[in-house]
């Protein structure tokens, strides 16, 4: 067969057929490669494109590299679907079958192992943003942590929803520069205490978490100063409850926008990574 052997994921053998029916990277179906208990899900893919040295140039092309990075997650979703799967790195490439049976057979104590310890869980993402445009956070009250009501209940509330008064003089105007740079560290102070309060309550509804590093706002296009960026590893039969004490944690909080997403393939949890190549 020629070309090279592209990996996904490593898993135990399935019957179950993958849902949708993923077209693969380069269009090419995922199939199963099996060995000694364990199953390599692999497509054949071009060597114009995943050979050293023309991969090296094809992952400079974002648009190339977005394509392929959705046609791999395409697969391992589906393969979330169905069974637990160890996702190997994107461009996860080898010279033919042959290859991939001695990747799995090398390390096979690790696969079994990481499979053991994963098998029936899933991993949800959970980002906790502190909102920094003005419009988002000028009703938050000073000192008010989020999700309380203002002490100063309906005429509060209405003041802050005024908008800022101008300066008078010199004096005024240092004033209130003073007041909103005092309300913005206050604000931040009480987001990280929710983000904090957030884990703790998640991670004791969890077998296993990551707390992994913010999120930089310019590479991610998501607003506001990422504050926890954490994974979470749960028993699919425990996600529907994970997923309920979440939207219970987040409800009715100002200034602060909580992120969830998954099921995910355990990625964080998995130990596992890619490597050799064609």
């Amino acid at each position: 067969m020629n070309g090279l052997r592209y990996v996904y994921a490593v898993c135990r053998p399935f019957h179950a057929a993958l849902e949708d029916g993923p077209a693969g990277v380069a269009g090419v179906p995922p199939r199963q490669l099996a060995h000694d208990g364990l199953v390599a899900v692999v497509s054949t893919v071009p060597e114009r494109d995943f050979a050293e040295e023309p991969l090296r140039a094809r992952l400079e092309d974002l648009d190339w590299l977005a394509a392929t990075a959705r046609a791999h997650q395409g697969v391992v979703d589906a393969l979330t679907a169905v069974t637990t799967p160890l996702p190997l790195r994107l461009a996860t490439v080898f010279r033919d079958d042959s290859g991939v049976r001695a990747m799995l057979q090398e390390r096979a104590d690790d696969f079994h192992r990481a499979l053991d310890r994963l098998d029936g869980r899933v991993e949800w993402g959970v980002k906790v943003y502190a909102e920094t445009d003005p419009t988002q956070t000028q009703g938050q009250t000073q000192g008010q942590t989020p999700g309380t009501e203002s002490p100063g209940g309906a005429e509060g509330a209405g003041n802050a929803s005024q908008p800022p008064r101008k300066p008078v003089s010199g004096r005024d105007y240092l004033r209130q520069r003073r007041v909103r740079r005092q309300a913005h560290q206050e604000m931040q102070e009480n987001t990280e205490r929710f983000a904090r309060q957030l884990h703790e309550n998640l991670s004791g509804c969890a077998e296993d978490f990551r707390l992994h590093a913010p999120q930089n706002p310019a590479l991610s296009g998501s607003s506001g100063r990422n504050v926890l960026n954490a994974a979470y590893l749960v028993p699919r039969s425990g996600s529907e409850a994970f997923v309920t004490k979440v939207e219970q944690e987040k409800s009715g909080i100002t200034g602060v926008r909580v992120e969830l997403t998954g099921p995910w393939a355990a990625y964080s949890f998995s130990g596992v990574e890619g490597r050799e190549g064609p």
